[in-house]
């Protein structure tokens, strides 16, 4: 297997002067519009000027998967309140390998700013606007169905990770034990609940502007039909617990998913802490101490123990 090549900022400035022949840049005759990478270390996604961002999928999978992204995005954007990026120019910047010259969206990440209540109703429109999406047309596009993960599982899994954290002075163990092994049970997937879902709702991918409204969200390509609870799951880590919950009651979701999508932020924080200090992820700690504290946020339905077994959700 022929190993794809690695970005650099000759390579990539190339690839956007010969998509943005137009550019100011290019008309005066220099290099061309500024380009760097996004985050440091990682190669593959740049700023392009002030106004477009070039992803490089660096293999045929993620190409695949950046692929789909361009359709999906067409098909969720009628049914969001929120922005989605729009591909001025898509294609392959080497063999097989797929990328996508994308509009930067305004503002900053949920990471630099918080969500104000205002912000919570466009994420209660951004999960509402989702489960409208119809399925049989998403899946047309390729996306997966995922399975629901087992609570249970992610649990025990959580406890002894817990107990790690415990030891190096990160975390009380004793905070896991609010959830219960029958408490588990009663928090399982129901059958028939599937919708689309972004999957992949972390601080990075929120658009948040500075008076704290929530203006899109960025990177598709992990969407898949599936377990809502994973992007309360998901929100819960990006922008806090107590915030994800109001935007999922205010989206007509009850206290199951609600309470289910809490326990797996926790449960997942707790581990990728836990795998991070012990070596098996890379990361920044910071960052990963702060989702940690934001799904750990109380809330108010913590109180909820018990469920009707005829409770459905809309």
């Amino acid at each position: 297997m022929t190993q794809a090549p690695t970005p650099t900022a000759d390579s990539v400035r190339r690839l956007v002067r010969s998509l943005l022949k137009e550019s100011k840049e290019t008309a005066n005759g220099t290099e061309g519009p500024e380009v760097r990478p996004v985050t440091e270390g990682r190669e593959h996604t740049w700023w392009v000027g002030t106004r477009h961002v070039l992803r490089l999928a660096p293999d045929r999978e993620a190409s695949a998967r950046r692929r789909r992204e361009l359709r999906l995005r067409d098909l969720v954007r009628p049914h969001l309140p929120v922005a989605v990026p729009i591909s001025v120019a898509h294609g392959d910047w080497a063999p097989g390998l797929a990328y996508t010259l994308d509009t930067k969206l305004p503002g900053g990440t949920a990471d630099e700013h918080d969500v104000s209540a205002v912000g919570e109703a466009d994420l209660a429109g951004l999960l509402s606007g989702l489960r409208a999406v119809p399925a049989r047309q998403a899946e047309a596009l390729g996306v997966p169905r995922t399975a629901a993960r087992s609570l249970e599982a992610l649990r025990r899994m959580a406890v002894h990770a817990a107990e790690r954290l415990a030891a190096a002075d990160e975390f009380d163990a004793a905070r896991l034990l609010q959830l219960t092994p029958p408490g588990a049970a009663q928090l399982a997937a129901q059958t028939g609940t599937a919708v689309l879902t972004h999957h992949g709702l972390t601080g990075e991918h929120v658009v948040v502007s500075a008076d704290g409204r929530v203006r899109g969200i960025l990177d598709w390509t992990e969407a898949a039909f599936g377990d809502p609870a994973e992007d309360i799951a998901g929100l819960a880590v990006a922008v806090g617990s107590p915030a994800a919950v109001r935007a999922a009651t205010l989206a007509g979701y009850g206290a199951r998913p609600c309470l289910r999508g809490l326990w797996l932020a926790r449960c997942d924080t707790v581990i990728r802490l836990t795998d991070h200090l012990e070596g098996r992820t890379t990361g920044s700690p910071t960052l990963l101490r702060i989702q940690l504290r934001r799904a750990w946020e109380p809330i108010l339905l913590e109180r909820v123990t018990e469920f009707k077994d005829d409770e459905t959700e809309p």
